[in-house]
């Protein structure tokens, strides 16, 4: 309860009550529809009830929590689909069954205390850092709560407090526990090792006839052809519908007139900018320049490249300081101005090369003016025609009917697989619309189909034309697949017995430097292993079989990429020595003393809801919910 409260609060939570809200994971029985007490009740335990406002309120602010998390607003079926209202109302049960507890064993706060508690809340501190009851009423007022609620709510979680920390607060991980715990992540291990690759097992050769038929037959399935379905589809969009024919001359002119600007380039410069650390600097080059230097000698002797003074091609417009841009458009092609103060600074400026003002021609864009307003014209359309193929379609027309009719072209793509592939096994060209091959698959000859959406602005309506099933392929059809994947599949077994014989060896007491001489294959260590890091060719489950025994341990796995196999022995094992006081010892001590902690209590609040019984309100609950809708 109160979450938002306490996610304000800070820490107070944590340091006087010891995770409150750990109790989301209690485990709670349900005895069916509660009976003998009132409608606004969602849950009762024992004497202790939980009201259907409280549970509607917690929800809320749980399924909040979680949208913000997600990035956008949860539907009540959507959070019901993530379990929020069974943790919620186990939430709220669970701290029914402690506040029970904690009347039945006369447990209390005095009005002082509360009052200390509230006052010293994080949340309800102003600007001056002290309690300011402005503040609390604003908090209280954001979060739904009346002050009278919020004390009796604060009260209650005051005693279930003392009820958790009389039970668990000094609960702390044992010493050795932690030490095991310790050593397990901490250990690191070195292992030599051999990489058994293709390499070395060689090139495969092709199988024998019969090898191959029997293969094949094993493998039937995986060479079966996949069911190809044909379609015929008509595109409604702007550029289907589009008509540049129908767009005059005139008109494109008049476009061509009214978007003059965006064809026409200004005058652009390119320049290049010295700035100086002050204007006297700046006045001393301006008078070398006029004793003859060139902005290149003015550039070798401060040691300047060109990134350094380039400011690019510029317009006037496109000019900061306007100082600047008037010097730099003052000038002609290859001269270099004076001093300049600007802005930020004082600069000399030097126009390497002017281009001129430019407009493209009418003639030179006349096209794609005409392709814009042919397709702002059927974007005006779209809409209406879309209505009246769709009257079409419901009138029995087929596709070729509605395509003769509205002059537009049916299109008949190569047949495809479910995943979009052709006979040939590439892809097949298809219109970009959500759901087409999915439909296609789900559909029929003869079955009309719902329209679906291209774009933003555009529709697409489809008929399955042919079916061709599933089926058998003969081994001819497929031949070179076939002893592809039968190569895969002996390179594999060969590499499997390679490195079964090496491990046999290995654990038979034969060095690897005897295994390297033999089979050339190098011997190489690998120092610092640890259990979730895997490293080079060691992947995860070489680190298993590395952390699996003692040291000496021998196993064989696959190599971290699963192109060959690793034949290893574990060398060595470090153990850090233990210390209770390093900080990644502390934390683990915490985290471990807290799940403890939860653990106990957890198993206390089962134990209450058993004893005193737990009643649920099945409609009433449903109902607050929003899940009497699904």
């Amino acid at each position: 309860m109160l979450d938002a409260l306490r996610k304000g609060a800070g820490t107070w939570l944590a340091k006087i009550f010891i995770a409150l809200l750990i109790f989301s994971f209690a485990v709670w029985g349900v005895s069916g529809f509660l009976t003998g007490v009132g409608q606004n009740t969602a849950a009762k335990v024992g004497d202790t009830e939980v009201t259907l406002m409280d549970l509607d309120r917690v929800y809320r602010q749980d399924l909040n929590r979680i949208s913000q998390q997600v990035g956008r607003p949860l539907t009540p079926i959507e959070g019901s689909a993530l379990g929020i209202p069974q943790q919620t109302l186990g939430k709220l049960i669970a701290e029914a069954a402690l506040n029970d507890t904690a009347t039945s064993l006369k447990l209390g706060v005095s009005d002082e205390r509360l009052a200390r508690i509230i006052q010293s809340d994080p949340a309800f501190k102003g600007l001056s850092g002290n309690y300011d009851r402005n503040r609390l009423q604003q908090v209280l007022q954001n979060n739904g709560y009346r002050e009278d609620e919020y004390v009796v709510e604060r009260r209650k979680v005051a005693e279930r407090g003392q009820l958790a920390e009389g039970l668990a607060g000094g609960m702390k991980a044992p010493a050795a526990y932690l030490q095991a715990f310790d050593a397990f992540q901490r250990e690191t291990r070195s292992v030599d090792y051999i990489l058994v690759t293709p390499d070395y097992v060689g090139e495969i050769e092709d199988p024998a006839e019969d090898v191959l038929s029997n293969f094949f037959q094993d493998n039937l399935a995986e060479f079966r052809a996949p069911e190809y379905r044909a379609i015929k589809f008509v595109e409604l969009t702007p550029s289907a519908l589009a008509r540049p024919d129908d767009i005059s001359e005139e008109d494109a002119r008049s476009e061509y007139e009214i978007r003059k600007a965006d064809y026409s380039q200004p005058e652009r410069r390119k320049v290049r900018q010295m700035s100086f650390p002050s204007a006297e600097d700046a006045n001393k080059a301006a008078a070398e320049l006029a004793g003859g230097k060139s902005f290149d000698d003015l550039m070798t002797e401060r040691n300047l490249s060109s990134n350094d003074v380039a400011l690019g091609t510029m317009a006037k417009a496109d000019f900061l300081d306007e100082a600047i841009g008037d010097a730099a458009f003052s000038l002609a092609e290859g001269e270099t101005s004076g001093a300049v103060d600007g802005r930020f600074s004082t600069v000399i400026v030097n126009v390497e090369e002017i281009l001129p003002e430019a407009t493209q021609p009418f003639e030179d864009v006349r096209d794609a003016i005409v392709t814009e307003l042919a397709n702002e014209q059927a974007e005006r359309e779209i809409l209406d025609l879309l209505d009246e193929v769709e009257d079409a379609r419901a009138g029995g027309a087929l596709l070729d009917e509605v395509g003769e009719r509205f002059s537009l072209a049916v299109q008949a793509p190569a047949a495809f697989d479910a995943s979009g592939q052709g006979v040939d096994g590439t892809a097949v060209a298809l219109p970009d619309a959500d759901g087409l091959v999915a439909g296609t698959f789900e559909s029929d000859i003869g079955i009309e189909n719902d329209v679906l959406q291209m774009g933003d602005q555009g529709f697409l309506w489809y008929e399955v034309s042919e079916v061709t099933p599933s089926r058998d392929r003969t081994l001819d059809e497929v031949r070179d697949d076939v002893i592809a994947a039968w190569k895969r599949e002996e390179l594999t077994r060969r590499m499997d017995e390679s490195a079964a014989d090496l491990l046999s060896k290995v654990e038979n007491g034969t060095p690897f430097i005897a295994l390297a001489a033999e089979t050339g294959l190098a011997v190489q260590p690998a120092q610092g292993l640890t259990r979730t890091a895997p490293s080079g060719n060691l992947g995860r489950d070489a680190l298993e079989a590395v952390f699996s025994g003692p040291v000496g341990t021998a196993a064989s796995t696959a190599s971290a990429d699963g192109s060959g196999r690793v034949v290893l022995r574990v060398t060595g094992s470090t153990v850090p020595e233990f210390d209770p006081s390093a900080p990644q010892v502390v934390a683990l001590g915490n985290q471990v003393s807290q799940q403890i902690q939860d653990t106990l209590l957890g198993q206390f609040i089962t134990d209450q809801e058993t004893k005193a019984g737990v009643e649920i309100n099945n409609a009433g609950v449903t109902r607050i919910l929003g899940l009497d809708n699904n």
